[in-house]
């Protein structure tokens, strides 16, 4: 089956176990645009680290394996390419955690993002530039040790050498996860701009619904591992139980959340 033009990346009907008997996703649909930011929303356990595994073809090192559905980046299968393929090919994934190598300073932390890809020095020193334009920060700790800087800076950190990669779909496992809401709002007004200067497609996944609805242009939700809901992140900001299910309120019911698209 062809996949639209328009489309960067197909998730479609997508099961996944581990150790061959864990049952991890249950039909997941999700669709993200060429230049869109999809948000992935759901609790903790909701299945949206395994759909972000097997989007980048990394099931296999956690004994995880997609069983049916199938899921193409580009409009290729992303089950028949490595990692490291879909990384140069424009998949780049920040894992949930903010990995850094700790005893690296943040510039050479930002250098690792440009190896293995063939760029000039100019290149190189131009996408680092960006990096630092987007996160100031950065800029002025880019001689510190990573492990010396803070959380907040550790997961810019992060990001800027996922950037150095040059995606063309960003994919980013709970970005504002332990962080403070003013670092967050940095975090996601950054994103926010490469999206809209650059047209850069990213699909974040994320507990905190309130500010992954603020950016985003779409969202699905993940529950048990079965996408129950989507639809644009303005209609879905305006759902009281969307609200209560994700912002704090008393745990909604299963059977609350048929399969269907806000309207």
């Amino acid at each position: 089956m062809s996949i639209p033009e328009y489309l960067i990346l197909s998730v479609s009907s997508v099961e996944a176990v581990y150790n061959g008997a864990i049952a991890a996703l249950h039909g997941v649909d999700l669709l993200v645009g060429r230049g869109e930011i999809v948000a992935l929303l759901g609790s903790n356990g909701a299945g949206k680290t395994t759909l972000l595994r097997a989007v980048s073809n990394l099931l296999p090192a956690e004994r995880g394996a997609i069983t049916a559905g199938r899921i193409t980046f580009g409009g290729e299968d992303v089950s028949r390419a490595s990692p490291s393929h879909l990384v140069r090919s424009g998949l780049v994934q920040v894992l949930e955690g903010r990995h850094c190598f700790r005893s690296l300073t943040v510039e050479e932390n930002l250098f690792t993002g440009a190896l293995g890809r063939s760029s000039s020095r100019t290149g190189v020193k131009a996408d680092l530039d960006r990096v630092y334009s987007l996160f100031p920060r950065l800029a002025e700790k880019r001689r510190t040790r990573s492990g010396l800087t803070s959380g907040g800076e550790q997961q810019m950190t992060a990001i800027g050498r996922g950037l150095m990669s040059r995606p063309k779909l960003f994919v980013l496992d709970e970005p504002s996860m332990g962080l403070a809401p003013l670092i967050v709002d940095e975090i996601f007004s950054a994103l926010k701009r490469l999206n809209r200067d650059e047209g850069l497609s990213i699909l974040v996944a994320e507990q905190n619904s309130a500010v992954a609805l603020k950016y985003a242009d779409r969202a699905t939700v993940l529950e048990n591992g079965v996408s129950v809901l989507e639809g644009s992140a303005a209609d879905l900001r305006q759902r009281t139980d969307i609200k209560t299910y994700y912002l704090g309120g008393a745990p909604l019911p299963p059977q609350h959340f048929p399969k269907e698209t806000a309207a």
